[in-house]
């Protein structure tokens, strides 16, 4: 005899932030097309782990990287190698409040947070703005608007 349960815990329970790529201090779609961007992170081990490498020629408008479940602060390394052949480097930090999300006792624990500020160096980096704070389940919702600097100003 098989028991069985009325819960259904989520399939996809993963929690991304979605960072777009915007023009000029607006709201208009940039590109990526013939820049490389990485990004990679400190792992809470101390090792390093590569997030996104998005290739020199795969048109991007968007990413989406995972954030720790229990750090008050993220910390992205991103090097990005433009056309020009510039290779320039920039952190950004999000700090963040953590809050435990439980769908029922039979479901694993998940983290969802709320975004409380963000800071950036700026060598390819114009700006990073937070349109919307809280992160959870719906990996649709542009949490950040990263503006990147014209080529001829890096």
């Amino acid at each position: 005899m098989a028991a069985c349960t009325s819960i259904d815990c989520p399939v996809k329970n993963l929690v991304t932030t979605n960072y777009s790529l915007k023009k000029g201090g607006g709201t208009k779609q940039d590109t990526l097309k013939t820049d490389t961007l990485w990004i990679k992170t400190t792992r809470v081990d101390g090792t390093d782990t590569l997030l996104l490498n998005a290739l020199n020629g795969e048109s991007a408008t968007s990413f989406m990287l995972q954030i720790s479940y229990t750090l008050p602060e993220d910390v992205f390394v991103t090097l990005l190698h433009d056309a020009s052949g510039h290779h320039l480097l920039d952190t950004i930090y999000i700090k963040k409040e953590n809050m435990p999300h439980f769908e029922s006792v039979d479901c694993q624990a998940s983290f969802f947070h709320k975004i409380t500020d963000v800071r950036t160096t700026h060598n390819a980096i114009d700006s990073l703005v937070i349109h919307n704070p809280n992160v959870d389940y719906d990996y649709t919702v542009e949490h950040f608007y990263l503006y990147l600097k014209d080529e001829a100003k890096r």
